[in-house]
């Protein structure tokens, strides 16, 4: 490959109520992206534990903790980039937890964490109705981690509808913009693709989006449909199943330069034109 090429993955999963079994499932496919020369990893969210909220509390672990140090062995023992799309971290509060990316670099060190700031509280009568803020704390800064090869931004899965968080990763420096999730199936059958796709358009840059797939045992399904598209928003790859799955890219850094260039979305911006209403 081109020194300006870096070979990516998205990790789908079918996480459940055993956190020790998703995490044996979740480092099996690991390997298996490492083997088809990926050097960035990137789960779903939720990998440890996907169940009822009753069981927030207990599959909450600190960071590090028995997910991360896991997946940091692997990250090592294979030289590779493991972004853990999220985990149940535990707070200061006992009846809450925070739903936290954790980047893990080919050395085995945690290099960024990032807190979900926006929180899942929808009621779409008939469709979907949640409040994550129950169970969980929003997080209050944004992140833009250095990886081998590109500079990444971190969000996850309802953050998806936030479109000035990506602006501003983006104009923190992102190339690469990280989704991991475990959308809605109401939802992600209309919105999943199309929001994924407005974000690389919007800030020409790569998406990584890993997905969990599948029902559990208790119900709480995802819509899966993993992708890694490119900053002209055209879709690399997307897993068609609603299961386990790996998706590995080649992505080519000077694409971006090349589409921003092309579209100086951030140069022809116009932030005094923006603060004119709070002028007005």
């Amino acid at each position: 490959m081109k020194n300006n090429e870096v070979r990516v993955a998205a990790v789908q999963l079918t996480s459940g109520a055993d956190p020790e079994a998703n995490v044996e499932r979740a480092v099996a496919l690991v390997r298996r992206a490492v083997e088809e020369g990926a050097t960035y990893v990137q789960l779903p969210e939720y990998v440890n534990y996907r169940g009822p909220t009753k069981g927030y509390a207990a599959a909450a672990e600190s960071i590090p903790g028995p997910t991360t140090t896991r997946l940091a062995d692997l990250a090592a023992t294979h030289g590779v980039t493991v972004h853990v799309g999220s985990v149940l971290e535990r707070s200061l509060d006992p009846r809450k937890s925070y739903n936290t990316s954790v980047l893990i670099a080919p050395s085995g060190e945690i290099i960024a964490t990032y807190r979900k700031g926006h929180l899942f509280d929808v009621n779409v009568p008939g469709e979907v109705e949640h409040k994550e803020s129950r169970d969980i704390i929003a997080g209050e800064r944004l992140v833009v981690a250095e990886v081998e090869g590109f500079t990444l931004g971190l969000s996850v899965c309802f953050d998806l509808r936030f479109p000035e968080l990506y602006r501003e990763l983006c104009l923190s420096g992102a190339t690469v913009l990280a989704v991991p999730s475990s959308f809605a199936v109401a939802t992600g059958r209309v919105h999943w693709e199309v929001l994924l796709r407005a974000r690389a358009i919007e800030n020409h840059a790569f998406v990584v989006a890993a997905a969990q797939a599948g029902t559990t045992t208790e119900g709480v399904s995802s819509y899966a449909h993993s992708m890694i598209i490119d900053p002209w928003g055209e879709i690399l790859c997307e897993s068609l199943l609603d299961d386990d799955d790996v998706l590995v890219a080649t992505i080519d850094l000077e694409e971006v330069a090349r589409r921003r260039s092309q579209i100086s979305v951030f140069e022809l911006r116009r932030a005094d034109l923006y603060r004119s209403l709070l002028e007005t």
